[in-house]
């Protein structure tokens, strides 16, 4: 195992988190001060009892990003990890309450990504001294998984389509009953299948949103979690896995898997003492970056056998209402992804769902498992990192 994990020793005890979406009348201070007064007031705590902070933010500074508006002098270490940083500052003040170091500590995550004009389909710099970078924007390098699949596992490019479009759809039908997601408006399946193309077979649809916002977690020691709270979160296991990068020059990398994120999800299972996901995880908040990665995150995290994973789509086992719901919340495809919150904002769901504090209208039928997963990632098929997450709602 690649971590001996600190299972049990920390819990979340206080989360907040913004409505994602273009919020032009708000600046990264206003979204910081309303996700950290959430994460407040749901602790009982203030910042001053708060003992060191993580912030995660790919566009913003240092510490001062965090302690300016929030006007006080405390420790703030500044993370970024591509779109794995929310959950970065999430591991690192984990960890540091896990060392003894601290006895309470928090996490934010924070973008705001409108007002300079980011759009999301960038393709990088220019080429690196052995010419093996990518070239393509995300959205191409993605769609590539799509046909990849089809041909290895026999699957049409209209079945395909139809998959990928069911997976948009569910994660719509879900944003649609949370009030705190960027895009509240089901669509249907004929809307999503004929939307305009972005790259190769992947229409508007199939894509993630560019969002502003902020989400925050305050976590402790495990022994202190009822001095602050009647619902904490125990974190079960924890992994991040930066991979090498050599899939644009790998010859038998075929773009039907990230090895990156089955390695994370192994190791956080062997630290959470999971052994079937399938059956023991109650909800799953995934990177649905694009259509495509959802479906191969399906398989890599043990959901689903290798090449099954299309069928569970269109039988509805991921849907709110399914077997095992993945993204409640809408996911990125309808919560919308400020890059440095996205990986909080998956903790807050589980927060919401495992707790019981979801509504009812979107409140999952599985949370008596008590165990939720979240998975974050960064970067592209064949140069990625990422990050697998396990809390649960019983100690031991």
């Amino acid at each position: 195992m690649g971590s001996h994990g600190i299972k049990d020793q920390v819990a979340i005890v206080g989360m907040g988190c913004t409505k994602f979406g273009e919020h032009w009348d708000k600046g990264t201070d206003e979204l910081i001060l309303w996700s950290t007064k959430e994460a407040f007031d749901s602790a009982g705590l203030k910042k001053d009892d708060i003992d060191a902070f993580w912030l995660g933010t790919a566009m913003g500074s240092g510490g001062q990003t965090l302690s300016r508006p929030l006007e006080m002098r405390k420790p703030v270490t500044r993370v970024e990890n591509y779109c794995c940083t929310g959950s970065e500052a999430m591991r690192n003040a984990t960890y540091a309450v896990a060392s003894g170091a601290y006895d309470v500590a928090m996490a934010v995550g924070v973008e705001k990504v409108k007002d300079p004009g980011y759009q999301g389909l960038a393709s990088g710099g220019g080429p690196s001294t052995d010419g093996t970078n990518r070239t393509l924007a995300a959205a191409a390098m993605y769609a590539m998984c799509a046909p990849a699949y089809g041909k290895k596992y026999g699957v049409s490019d209209e079945q395909m389509r139809e998959v990928l479009a069911r997976i948009a759809w569910k994660n719509h039908q879900n944003g649609a009953r949370n009030e705190r997601a960027q895009f509240r408006k089901e669509v249907t399946m004929d809307t999503i299948c004929n939307a305009p193309l972005m790259a190769g077979s992947l229409g508007v649809f199939d894509c993630s949103g560019v969002a502003d916002g902020s989400a925050a977690a305050i976590v402790v020691r495990a022994e202190d979690a009822h001095k602050y709270t009647d619902t904490p979160l125990y974190i079960k296991g924890l992994q991040f896995i930066s991979g090498d990068a050599t899939g644009n020059s790998d010859p038998d990398y075929d773009y039907t898997h990230f090895p990156e994120i089955e390695q994370a999800g192994k190791d956080a299972y062997a630290q959470a003492g999971v052994t079937d996901p399938r059956s023991q995880i109650a909800m799953a908040e995934v990177h649905d970056c694009f259509t495509p990665a959802e479906l191969l995150i399906y398989e890599d995290l043990g959901f689903a056998e290798r090449g099954t994973a299309w069928k569970e789509v269109l039988n509805g086992t991921f849907d709110l209402d399914g077997d095992l719901p993945v993204n409640p919340d809408g996911g990125l495809k309808s919560f919308g992804h400020p890059v440095g919150a996205s990986g909080l904002r998956m903790f807050f769901e589980n927060w919401l769902q495992l707790t019981g504090q979801a509504p009812p209208e979107r409140q999952i039928k599985t949370a008596d498992r008590g165990l939720g997963l979240v998975h974050n990632l960064g970067g592209y098929p064949g140069e990625m990192v990422s990050f697998v997450g396990i809390v649960g709602v019983e100690k031991g």
